[in-house]
């Protein structure tokens, strides 16, 4: 890989629950994880049931240092982290980040609350690799490694979550899970992160048409998505959070809709790369 490659690599792009089934094969049914690769440094998102996955291909690649962040730690968000399987390896060192949750909480004791009795069997002690906690205050600058900038903003959910922008040689991957939008009034917070950006993967949970019935529940819409992107001059918009109950014919529909509405959208898939 060389120093230049930028490319982010979905592993999850399901929301709310995992969901397995013939008619969800195409677009994949894990939740929430992203690989993002920034020359040779590694910079995961999301830590889902995708999460599980993303471990099992890292493995041959120990010694592993890289850094996980986390938009929020609603359980589809994080429910792979106990079965990541580079966090059983000594040698390796990671660092996990998260913005939402101080100064009430942290990252580490959210963790050791999710995987203690009688929730799970073990607690978070059993992970022989090096993990560090980082909780930091949303809006805030981060730079994990030289070269590498986030920017970081607050997103409309319960509980609060954070939108990334990840900024490497010139380019940006923005990353806005899970959040909600007020009609007709476009969220400045978003527009300001992903102003020019290159990719923006967007929660997309509903349509407009389903959305009101779904008002307070913390998700957005596919053309709430289109119609950000199109105000900041973004590129190329990704479609991701897919309901659990949108079916493969239901995501084939969306695809067809927003590249009518806005050309050279993707709707994000599992073992999906892109590059900006």
């Amino acid at each position: 890989m060389g120093a230049e490659d930028f490319s982010v690599r979905f592993w999850g792009v399901r929301g709310s629950i995992a969901c397995s089934s013939p008619d969800v094969l195409k677009y994949g049914g894990n939740t929430s994880s992203l690989e993002v690769r920034c020359g040779d440094r590694l910079l995961m998102f999301d830590a889902g049931s995708g999460f599980r996955y993303l471990g099992n291909a890292l493995a041959a690649d120990a010694p592993i240092d890289a850094d996980l962040f986390l938009t929020h730690t609603h359980f589809d968000h994080v429910c792979g982290l106990p079965f990541f399987g580079p966090f059983f390896e000594a040698g390796n060192t990671f660092r996990l980040w998260a913005g939402h949750l101080m100064p009430d909480m942290t990252i580490q004791r959210v963790l050791q609350e999710m995987m203690m009795a009688p929730l799970f069997p073990v607690p978070p002690e059993i992970f022989t690799a090096q993990i560090t906690y980082h909780d930091f205050r949303v809006g805030e600058t981060l730079n994990p490694c030289p070269g590498v900038t986030l920017r970081t903003a607050p997103l409309n959910h319960p509980d609060a979550a954070t939108g990334y922008r990840i900024e490497y040689r010139g380019k940006s991957i923005c990353y806005l899970t899970d959040t909600e939008h007020v009609i007709g009034k476009p969220d400045q917070n978003i527009l300001k992160l992903i102003a020019g950006a290159d990719i923006v993967i967007y929660d997309s949970t509903y349509t407009d048409e389903e959305y009101p019935n779904h008002v307070g529940w913390g998700h957005s819409t596919w053309q709430e998505g289109a119609r950000l992107c199109q105000a900041a001059k973004a590129k190329t918009f990704v479609v991701f959070h897919h309901d659990p109950d949108h079916d493969d014919a239901f995501m084939d529909k969306v695809a067809r809709d927003v590249e009518a509405m806005r050309p050279g959208s993707i709707v994000a898939r599992e073992g999906m790369t892109l590059r900006p």
